[in-house]
């Protein structure tokens, strides 16, 4: 493989015509935004809120040391990494050196005052921290989901050659085609040479061999080659792929023989030239501490207290409808096979149970799931409470009895864990959820494979953060009445 000058040249002027920079100098722009907002919103707050007593000079004060908090403040988020191309747009990891960076900031601020012996206003600094952090993770956040909006309609998308076995490449591709929000679009593959036709059982166009790498990208103007499994026989073979490639502008990524592990859970650790990765257990165990227990009781009550008048509502409609029964009660299997009645607010006719077989002919009969889009046995006010999970709320008080948890993998029916294969069974290693992965991921949309891989993988890469994460993104999923019926 060898690289000429208008190679690199093309695929230079390519990469800048293409502004994949964007997300990074979006999220400058945004923080520069929001921080402007925050210093503006803790002065009004130290000079209006009763309980500073005295207000002192704040509009002296904000004139300043405004601009140089803004731009202190962006500064440390850049000294941190908070602006790499690498952690725009996914991972929690773009989260955590914002908070990282506003710590470091605050303390810088601190020291600085104080050997200047600058007058500074404990109220200000105060409020600046309180409302910085959530306004920039808001800013963040938003910044995040116009991109991956953009990703998903096929704009500022990465063209991408993988390299590798024909099984490998399809694995890939279907994870990358599944998660087109990444922004990354498959457009071929180059295979070993005793794996040489036309598409890869997956259907990926095979676009040359592997060995010549750097011929198939000058002609397809990827702008990113992918190494996945089988591409390469040995490191001394990698090493010289990476030298060819070197200059031309081409990122170099490579696939590890890991798949669904959280990166929390992966770390390199570096020995004698070897990167060794060092793989932490999964996280089942940690899934059922105090400290998750404790969060489901104190969200499950609050939220309990927030949609009461809500959760009012939906019992009286339920009952003049029909006069039935408001809550409708199922047996469901919960953490280590144990069964338990999961509440609902009754959505469907009384006799549902009866009917059930007249209409499980509408779905797929290979399916361990049993829900039909247009069920017949749902009731006017079921399909409103339905679209948009209110039919659920009722599993707060499971949470609260210890049931269920907030988040976590989905109820199964006794029927469905009949048929559950032995990885299905880890699912089971924790408290199932009133919403998960597999919820904001699509709900009753998702194919059974999609659903399992969800739920095995929160189970594999607990966390608190993944769990407000979710939470968060339910909210969203709930009012789009996404995939829900």
């Amino acid at each position: 493989m060898i690289v000429n000058e208008e190679f690199v040249t093309g695929v230079r002027s390519r990469m800048v015509r293409r502004s994949h920079l964007l997300p990074a100098l979006g999220a400058v722009l945004t923080d520069l935004v929001v921080m402007t907002l925050v210093v503006v919103l803790a002065a009004l707050g130290r000079a209006v809120l009763p309980v500073f007593t005295s207000t002192g000079d704040v509009d002296t004060l904000v004139a300043i040391v405004g601009v140089p908090i803004v731009l202190g403040w962006v500064a440390f988020i850049a000294l941190h990494g908070g602006y790499a191309v690498h952690i725009m747009g996914s991972g929690p990891q773009e989260y955590k050196i914002v908070v990282r960076a506003t710590l470091v900031a605050a303390g810088a601020t601190g020291i600085v005052a104080f050997l200047a012996q600058f007058q500074f206003s404990r109220g200000f600094f105060f409020l600046l921290i309180i409302l910085g952090v959530p306004l920039l993770f808001l800013g963040r956040y938003t910044l995040r989901r116009v991109f991956h909006r953009l990703h998903e309609k096929g704009h500022l998308t990465q063209r991408v050659l993988v390299a590798g076995s024909a099984a490998q490449v399809d694995e890939v591709t279907r994870v990358l085609s599944r998660e087109s929000w990444l922004g990354y679009h498959v457009v071929g593959a180059v295979l070993p040479a005793n794996e040489q036709g036309a598409e890869t059982p997956g259907g990926v166009p095979v676009l040359g061999s592997t060995s010549h790498t750097t011929d198939v990208l000058e002609s397809t103007q990827c702008d990113i080659v992918l190494f996945a499994g089988g591409a390469v026989d040995s490191a001394r073979e990698m090493r010289r792929a990476a030298w060819q490639l070197d200059g031309s502008g081409v990122q170099i990524m490579l696939v590890p023989s890991l798949t669904d592990v959280s990166s929390d859970r992966v770390r390199v650790r570096p020995a004698a030239g070897l990167q060794l990765l060092e793989l932490e257990g999964p996280r089942a165990q940690r899934a059922s501490r105090v400290w998750k227990r404790l969060f489901d009781v104190v969200g499950a009550a609050a939220l309990i207290v927030v949609f009461s008048p809500l959760l009012a509502v939906t019992a009286i409609a339920i009952k003049r409808h029909d006069g039935g029964p408001v809550l409708f009660r199922q047996q469901r299997v919960g953490r280590d096979g144990e069964t338990f009645d999961c509440l609902k607010f009754r959505s469907m006719v009384v006799d549902a149970d009866r009917l059930a077989g007249q209409v499980q002919t509408m779905y797929d009969g290979d399916h361990v799931l049993f829900k039909a889009a247009d069920d017949p046995r749902i009731t006017p006010p079921g399909r409103v409470i339905r679209r948009y999970s209110v039919d659920e709320m009722p599993q707060l008080l499971n949470v609260l009895r210890g049931d269920m948890s907030l988040v976590g993998p989905r109820p199964p029916l006794p029927r469905e864990v009949e048929k559950y294969g032995p990885d299905m069974l880890q699912r089971l290693a924790v408290r199932p959820g009133m919403t998960g992965l597999w919820q904001v991921s699509g709900r009753s949309d998702l194919s059974w494979d999609d659903a399992v891989r969800l739920d095995l993988y929160y189970v594999d890469n607990w966390s608190l953060v993944q769990d407000l994460a979710i939470l968060a993104r339910t909210m969203s999923a709930v009012v789009s009445g996404r995939g829900a019926y």
